[in-house]
C-alpha cells in the first residue's frame, strides 16, 4: 500500500476523530469556565473561608498529571460507587484541569483593572456583582483573551490523553488504522499535522477576537 493510498482509506476515520476531537475540546472549555470563573472570584475573596478551598482546588489541579486526573475518576472513583462513560469522565477531568488554569487567567486579568474602576462604580450606586459584570467583566475579558485562547488549544492536544480510557477521538482513531493497516509512522505524522492545523484555526479565532476586543483601544 502506498502512502497516497493509506493515507485516503486512513483519512475517513482520523477525520471523524478529529471532529470528535474538537466537540470534547469545545465541551470541555465551556466546563472550564463554568468552573473557572466562580474559582477566579473565589479566589479574589477576602474571606479566608471562601478563598482557601479555591486556592486548594488550583493548586492540585496545576501540581499533578492530567493522565493521573483521568485515572482518578474513570478508574478509581467507581471504587467509590461513582461511576462514568467514557465520554463524561474525559470531559469532566479535562473541564476540571482547564478551570483551575482559566481561573487564574480569569482572576489575573480581573486584578488587572484598576481599583478605581471599581470605586467609581460603587460610587455610582453599583454593587459588587454589578459593577463585575458590566464594568470590570468586560475590560478583563479583553486581557485574558490570548491566555484563554491558550488554554484552549492546550485542551485540543490534551484529549489525546483520553484515548487511554477508549474514548474515541483522534488518536484513538489513528491507533485503530495502524492496528489494521501496520504503519504507524506516515499516520502519527498525518495525526499531528491534523492537531497542528486544528491549533492554527484557532490561533486565528484568537487574534480576530483580539482584534474586535481591542477595537475601542
Amino acid at each position: 500500500m502506498d502512502l497516497f493510498e493509506l493515507l485516503r482509506e486512513a483519512a475517513p476515520v482520523m477525520l471523524t476523530g478529529a471532529g470528535y476531537t474538537l466537540i470534547f475540546a469545545m465541551a470541555s472549555m465551556v466546563g472550564g469556565l463554568a468552573i473557572g470563573f466562580p474559582v477566579a472570584v473565589m479566589r479574589l475573596s477576602k474571606l479566608a473561608l471562601v478563598r482557601w478551598p479555591a486556592s486548594l482546588y488550583v493548586s492540585i489541579m496545576r501540581g499533578t498529571p492530567l493522565l493521573v486526573q483521568i485515572f482518578v475518576i474513570y478508574y478509581g472513583l467507581p471504587s467509590i460507587s461513582i461511576e462514568f462513560t467514557p465520554v463524561t469522565a474525559g470531559v469532566l477531568a479535562l473541564s476540571l484541569n482547564a478551570g483551575a488554569y482559566l481561573s487564574e487567567s480569569l482572576r489575573g486579568a480581573i486584578q488587572s483593572i484598576s481599583v478605581g474602576q471599581w470605586r467609581a462604580s460603587f460610587s455610582l450606586g453599583l454593587g459588587y456583582w454589578q459593577t463585575l459584570h458590566h464594568v470590570v467583566m468586560p475590560q478583563a475579558l479583553r486581557v485574558a483573551v490570548p491566555s484563554m485562547s491558550n488554554t484552549l488549544i492546550s485542551l485540543i492536544k490534551d484529549t489525546s490523553l483520553v484515548s487511554v480510557i477508549t474514548m474515541t477521538e483522534l488518536m484513538l482513531a489513528t491507533k485503530e488504522v495502524i492496528a489494521t493497516t501496520f504503519q504507524p509512522l506516515p499516520l502519527y505524522i498525518a495525526a499531528a499535522l491534523i492537531y497542528w492545523c486544528l491549533s492554527l484555526a484557532f490561533e486565528a479565532l484568537q487574534r480576530r477576537a483580539e482584534r474586535r476586543l481591542n477595537r475601542a483601544h
